[in-house]
């Protein structure tokens, strides 16, 4: 088994020492060895961020690692809380760079295809994999930043082909302050771009257990900038949702929010618009983009097992047994596994299928961001020589 483990071509690991140095050295304990080429991590607000950034760039020197601030975690042993999870990657597997991207309301196309010629010249450098077919960009964003679709929108064109997912950086259900990780250090109102090319096969994917119902709700007032909407069917927009909803505007809350969110038809298909919060002159501010003129379905949860089940095996069809399936998965699905008692069962499928991530603000998926998905890559087993 100890051999097996030395050469696959992933490691995993979690920690959850309280003080920075040590979960570090934790990490670093568990995930080096001489080929060790990368290392993507994701982690609680509740560590001491400023220590802990220069702390893992001191563990790792010589070693690119990257990662965001969580609203949950998704460890070897399932759902964790409070705590860091990490995946290092072999580089005689894996070619991976990343760029940062610091100014998000100016970034524009010809940034986008700079960073990407420059990420693919480090791919193609390496001489793992043909580009093309073999290679998928992981993105993280400032979760409270309301800049993903431009940014998404804009790297998506310069991507072309390639696949594309990634995850909005949480804090643990704070609201306050989000954060990527590069260079050594935490940064808000920023994103990364990370570029994997591997010669293993994987297959990049996004589901949702969500199902449209039969009442609609048109936006007759919204601010897209902020992601607020005053006004559903033109009355206020707390009032006609709750009501919708069958509960008093005074009982709305995550709870509500996670069951019950709302929807919006596109190519025919749906999806999720969730609710952030209630505001107090009763406008309601959401995780994606709004504006006047859309339509929003009411949306009420399927299986959320069985959807997560469907996917994976669905991967796991195209790409064999998993090495490890990375990914980003809404926090409001993880809270209404919790509400409805699902939470431990959940837990214990993402353990089973060598599932590693975490719990986001928003997904992201081929330049849409979206939102209460299970969102991110199955990548396979290297095959075994004859």
């Amino acid at each position: 088994m100890a051999s097996e483990l030395r050469e696959s071509p992933v490691r995993v690991a979690s920690v959850n020492a309280e003080a920075p140095d040590q979960a570090a050295a934790d990490l670093a304990r568990q995930l080096r060895h001489e080929h060790l080429g990368c290392v993507l991590f994701f982690c609680s607000v509740e560590y001491d961020l400023v220590k802990l950034g220069p702390a893992i760039q001191a563990a790792f020197s010589g070693v690119r690692v990257y990662g965001c601030t969580s609203a949950g975690e998704i460890t070897e042993h399932g759902y964790g809380r409070g705590c860091i999870s990490a995946i290092g990657f072999d580089s005689r597997y894996f070619a991976i760079d990343c760029a940062l991207v610091s100014e998000l309301d100016r970034f524009s196309l010809q940034h986008a295809q700079q960073i990407i010629d420059q990420l693919l010249a480090t791919c193609r450098d390496a001489g793992l994999a043909p580009v093309k077919g073999n290679t998928f960009a992981m993105t993280m964003l400032d979760g409270l930043s309301s800049r993903e679709e431009l940014v998404l929108a804009t790297l998506n064109a310069a991507l072309g082909s390639i696949p594309q997912f990634g995850g909005s950086a949480g804090d643990d259900e704070r609201l306050a302050d989000t954060h990527v990780y590069f260079d050594g250090r935490f940064h808000n109102s920023a994103a990364t771009v990370m570029l994997v090319n591997t010669p293993l096969d994987f297959r990049v994917f996004s589901t949702h257990h969500m199902q449209q119902q039969t009442e609609k709700l048109v936006v007759t007032r919204a601010c897209p900038e902020t992601r607020t909407v005053f006004e559903l069917n033109a009355e206020p927009a707390a009032e006609v949702y709750a009501r919708t909803m069958g509960v008093l505007p005074d009982q709305l809350g995550r709870q509500v929010f996670a069951l019950r969110p709302l929807g919006v038809r596109v190519g025919g298909h749906y999806f999720v618009r969730s609710i952030q919060r209630v505001n107090p002159d009763g406008s309601l501010t959401f995780y994606c983009a709004v504006e006047t003129g859309i339509v929003m379905t009411a949306m009420a949860p399927g299986s959320l097992l069985d959807s997560v089940r469907a996917q994976i095996q669905a991967s796991e069809e195209v790409v064999g047994q998993p090495l490890v399936t990375l990914a980003c998965d809404c926090f409001l699905r993880r809270l209404e596994a919790e509400l409805t008692g699902q939470a431990d069962a959940v837990s214990e499928f993402l353990r089973q299928h060598r599932v590693m991530g975490f719990n986001t603000y928003g997904e992201q998926f081929n330049g849409m961001h979206i939102n209460q998905t299970f969102t991110g890559v199955v990548i396979g087993q290297p095959e075994v020589p004859a």
